[in-house]
């Protein structure tokens, strides 16, 4: 990897020639290892949460051209972390618990993946299905082999470990009782409200459940010290605007099937369409302008646009009553990268259907 990509074009290059193979090699090496698992019921969701999720580690990927020549180690990590988030969440979703205790003792996982030398627990403890093969803790060890080999890690472990706390707080809150979660995630952000201002309760959840914070700051790592500044910086950068854009779109586009499953869907908490519409623009706008102190600018703000075009080019978006004001709106916002990334999303999304 000679340099990090400026344009639509040779990020989309890089993407298709470096990153994408080794993605699919390392989701791969994981789904085989999942097909050991001998629980039935964790060897069904582990092999669901990769082939339902695999574009969550293709597009998280990205970050590690941030990381030059060690871009496979940075795939390896981003891969496994993203398979343990997708992983977990399924095991919350479709729970055969609705323990709070259950599901904080299993993203303890997230936790013990971002701290080399902890020891792997029993993150099963609480629940009836016990026996994966080791899979979640070979994920986790995976994590702690990558940032291993990065000498100035303690340096900026906390704000990983901050995101990574939102993270699993949201995961928590959301999985309960139904009756319990919306009260539980208001006054979880009410503790935080102080360093939110001007966000919605829901807008604070949809940014604590991404992590392209993590990715972002791990992959830099591996190629340049990262000191503590520099990852407040990046923290600063991409939470709450980025990383809630992110997730407000993922969840915009899934709230015909959350509505049929009975699933929480964030974008359902707004006034209106309206509002919604609006709010979508300023986490857009907040986003770019958060990311102008980032060195590397023009990478990130791709990011940015690359979000829009990706999850506005999925077929699903064809069924939400607003999807042509929406989309359009944002995508002539955003500008010609995002209708490049949108374009190029599309014809993928084509070949693969004609491909089934």
């Amino acid at each position: 990897m000679k340099s990090i990509p400026e344009n639509a074009i040779s990020l989309m290059a890089a993407t298709y020639r470096e990153v994408f193979p080794e993605v699919n090699r390392q989701l791969n090496k994981w789904e085989n290892l999942a097909r050991s698992i001998p629980d039935p019921e964790l060897r069904r969701q582990a092999l669901a949460s990769i082939e339902s999720k695999r574009f969550h580690c293709q597009g998280g990927a990205v970050f590690a051209l941030l990381a030059g020549e060690r871009y496979q180690m940075a795939i390896r990590f981003i891969v496994a972390y993203q398979t343990i988030s997708d992983y977990l969440d399924n095991l919350c979703d479709r729970s055969t618990s609705l323990d709070a205790a259950d599901f904080h003792l299993l993203h303890e996982a997230m936790h013990d993946a971002l701290s080399p030398g902890e020891k792997i627990k029993n993150y099963y403890a609480l629940r009836k299905e016990q026996d994966d093969g080791n899979y979640l803790g070979q994920l986790v060890q995976t994590c702690q082999q990558v940032l291993e080999h990065i000498s100035e890690y303690k340096q900026f472990q906390e704000q990983l470990l901050n995101l990574e706390g939102l993270y699993r707080d949201l995961q928590v809150h959301k999985h309960v009782k139904l009756e319990e979660r919306v009260l539980r995630l208001k006054r979880w952000y009410q503790k935080h409200k102080h360093a939110n201002t001007g966000l919605q309760w829901q807008e604070f959840a949809a940014a604590s459940g991404s992590t392209l914070g993590i990715f972002c700051i791990v992959s830099y790592s591996l190629k340049h010290v990262v000191t503590e500044d520099f990852a407040k910086k990046i923290v600063d950068a991409y939470f709450p605007y980025v990383q809630g854009l992110h997730i407000l779109l993922d969840y915009y586009i899934d709230q015909q099937e959350d509505k049929q499953e009975g699933d929480l869907n964030f974008c359902s908490y707004y006034a209106s369409q309206e509002e919604m519409h609006e709010r979508f623009h300023f986490f857009a706008e907040q986003a770019d302008k958060r990311i102008e102190a980032l060195p590397d600018t023009r990478f990130h703000l791709l990011v940015r646009r690359g979000l829009i075009g990706l999850y506005l080019s999925d077929p699903k978006v064809k069924d939400m009553p607003d999807e042509t004001n929406l989309k359009q709106s944002l995508l002539y916002k955003s500008g010609v990268a995002s209708r490049f990334f949108h374009w190029n999303a599309k014809t993928y999304y084509c070949l693969k259907r004609k491909q089934e």
